[in-house]
C-alpha cells in the first residue's frame, strides 16, 4: 500500500508539472515590447502623420545614418538631425522614440550596445537643439530590425542607422 502512494504521489507531482507548463505564446513579426506593432502604430494615421522615418511617414522626420562602427552625427547627418529638429520644434506636441539599429556584424550584445550609443547620440544632439527630454525616448534594436538583409557594403549603410517612430501627437 505504501508503494502504491508514492507512485500515485509522484504521477501526481509529473501531471502537476506539466500541467503548469504553458507554451510559448508566438510573437508576430514587428511587434516589440507592449505588443505594438508598427503597423498598429500606422493604423487610422493621417497621411505622414504617424509612424516611422525608415517608411517616410514621420512627419517628414528623416532617419539618420552613421559610419561603420561609430555613433558620432556627423557631416550628412548633422544636417539631417538640424531638420529633424526643425520639424520638432514645429509640432511642439509630438513626441518621438528614437531607435538605435546596426548592421548584421558583429555579436548581439555588442550590437545593441551600438545601437544604444547610436539612439542616445541623436536624442542628445535633439536635446541640446532644444527639443524637451520627455518627447523623446529610445530603443535599441542591434541588428534585430535590418532594413536590407543583403550582406553588401550598400546594405550595411542603410542598416547603420537611428530611425524615428512617431509615440504620439
Amino acid at each position: 500500500m505504501k508503494k502504491h502512494g508514492i507512485f500515485v504521489a509522484a504521477a501526481l507531482a509529473v501531471f502537476l508539472s506539466f500541467a503548469g507548463c504553458k507554451s510559448a505564446k508566438k510573437v508576430e513579426d514587428g511587434e516589440g515590447a507592449g505588443g505594438v506593432s508598427s503597423e498598429n502604430m500606422n493604423q487610422g494615421a493621417d497621411d505622414n502623420t504617424m509612424g516611422d522615418s525608415d517608411s517616410g511617414r514621420a512627419m517628414g522626420l528623416q532617419t539618420i545614418y552613421f559610419k561603420y562602427d561609430s555613433s558620432d552625427i556627423s557631416g550628412d547627418a548633422k544636417a539631417t538631425a538640424d531638420a529633424n529638429v526643425t520639424i520638432l520644434k514645429a509640432n511642439a506636441a509630438v513626441k518621438v522614440q528614437v531607435e538605435g539599429h546596426c548592421d548584421q556584424r558583429g555579436g548581439i550584445q555588442y550590437n545593441i550596445a551600438l545601437g544604444e550609443k547610436r539612439a542616445n547620440a541623436v536624442k542628445n544632439y535633439l536635446r541640446k537643439a532644444g527639443i524637451a527630454a520627455d518627447r523623446l525616448s529610445i530603443i535599441s534594436y542591434g541588428k534585430e530590425k535590418l532594413v536590407d538583409t543583403a550582406m553588401t557594403e550598400e546594405a550595411y549603410g542603410k542598416n547603420r542607422r537611428a530611425n524615428f517612430v512617431i509615440t504620439s501627437k
